[in-house]
């Protein structure tokens, strides 16, 4: 994922948070926001995650007219690996954030992927455990780095036997 432009706005901090079942009022509120260290609006824990429905190649994102595996059991009628988002041979396996600073209402932010580190892992019942990193960097309309996301994904070597 790449995004040259991912406005961070102030109703899509409030709805994010809203949606996650935040309250804070940091995540809402002007001048509650003013009293707290930042001094301003800020955006919740993940909410840069958000970006990706900013890169129109996002894999998950449904497309209009285009079949979508999804999240359920073959939703639309695609299978894994048709192109159709999400290709069931591997999961997110971990996240990390790390906050140079607080995404702030009225940030602009770019998002830039670089390859992490890769490893293997003797699995029990599907060979090898391939591990994958990511690594996302957050920019904001200066070019200072905002987030670092690391993202971590696991495939295994073949799929995985029923154990005895």
């Amino acid at each position: 994922m790449a995004v040259d432009r991912f406005p961070v706005e102030y109703s899509h901090i409030m709805m994010f948070a809203r949606s996650v079942g935040d309250p804070n009022p940091i995540y809402h509120d002007p001048e509650a926001a003013k009293a707290t260290e930042p001094g301003a609006v800020i955006a919740p824990p993940t909410f840069v995650q958000s970006s990706a429905q900013f890169d129109p190649d996002y894999v998950l994102r449904p497309k209009i007219g285009a079949p979508w595996f999804g999240s359920g059991k073959n939703p639309t009628g695609a299978q894994p690996g048709s192109g159709g988002g999400g290709n069931g041979g591997g999961l997110h396996a971990e996240q990390h954030y790390e906050y140079h600073r607080h995404p702030q209402a009225g940030d602009v932010l770019t998002a830039t992927v670089k390859p992490g580190k890769s490893w293997e892992k003797q699995g029990r019942r599907g060979g090898k455990l391939l591990f994958q990193e990511t690594i996302t960097e957050y920019r904001d309309q200066n070019g200072e780095l905002v987030v670092t996301a690391r993202g971590i994904g696991v495939r295994t070597e073949r799929p995985a036997t029923a154990e005895a």
